[in-house]
């Protein structure tokens, strides 16, 4: 049982989110739209989260070129961000290659798992 008052609810909150197992990419169907492409720039990364809750991190790498990840740290469990051109997971300070998915630095030691994404209509959809 969890009792918290005040400010103990928000850090429980924050607690269990970040202990949520990362997605797994077969979790979403093909045809689903993520983003318009329009919406991510060349060299960049975006997160976008699905109607069904799926985090994830879309990164374009050329003007017809994307790909992506799953926006969960293989780590814990928490969400990701694009920061300086890598992938970084605020809670425990993992880092992760934006091309690849590999984790550059620690705790991490798994790479994020890939997502099947392809441009369709101007649009990043899954695959």
């Amino acid at each position: 049982m969890l009792l918290a008052t005040g400010g103990g609810a928000a850090a429980a909150l924050t607690l269990a989110a970040c202990s949520q197992p990362a997605p797994e990419p077969d979790e979403l169907g093909a045809g689903v739209v993520l983003m318009p492409l329009d919406d991510v720039g060349v060299g960049e990364a975006k997160a976008v989260t699905t109607e069904d809750g799926v985090e994830i991190m879309v990164v374009r790498s050329g003007e017809q070129d994307v790909h992506a990840f799953s926006a969960i740290c293989t780590h814990q469990g928490c969400s990701i961000r694009p920061e300086e051109g890598e992938l970084y997971c605020p809670c425990h300070g993992s880092r992760f290659d934006q091309s690849t998915g590999e984790p550059t630095d620690g705790p991490a030691e798994e790479p994020l798992p890939e997502v099947a994404v392809a441009i369709e209509d101007d649009n990043v959809v899954t695959v």
